[in-house]
């Protein structure tokens, strides 16, 4: 739950930022640039704990590496889209398909307790899945289409 202060965060400073600077709150834009920043953040972090990611893919997956970076770009081109008007609804869309396919990783990195800042087995296991990363995933995926799709 920890990154969803920078979605938090940033949202908040940036409807201010709209308020202050514009004379109105601008929530399509402070919406879609709080998941903007939090998705570039998370596809950067694919590369600073990328044997920690590789871990969390299953098994039956090959070239694993290959996967943590790819997803990695993915979320940063993803953040780039959401800030795109011509493009945010598709970006939005094509988005939350990803959370639902990636969270079967966060499934595989629970039941193997996997750590990914450390890449070892200390991580918190199925309580997080079911305490943090559902309520998060949800989270994300209505956070996303009600500004990526909804108010666009």
């Amino acid at each position: 739950m920890k990154l969803l202060t920078i979605l938090f965060i940033t949202f908040i400073l940036a409807l201010l930022g709209t308020k202050i600077f514009q004379g109105d709150w601008n929530f399509l834009f402070s919406g879609n640039l709080g998941m903007a920043v939090f998705i570039i953040f998370t596809g950067l972090s694919h590369f600073k704990f990328q044997k920690g990611m590789e871990m969390m893919i299953p098994d039956f997956i090959p070239a694993k590496i290959f996967w943590v970076y790819c997803t990695g770009f993915i979320e940063i081109a993803a953040g780039i889209g959401l800030m795109i008007p011509s493009i945010r609804e598709l970006t939005a869309f094509l988005l939350i398909i990803f959370y639902v396919l990636v969270f079967v990783a966060n499934i595989n990195s629970s039941k193997k307790n996997i750590n990914i800042f450390k890449a070892d087995y200390t991580g918190p296991g199925m309580n997080y899945l079911y305490r943090e990363r559902i309520p998060m995933q949800i989270i994300l995926i209505a956070w996303t289409w009600y500004f990526g799709i909804y108010l666009s």
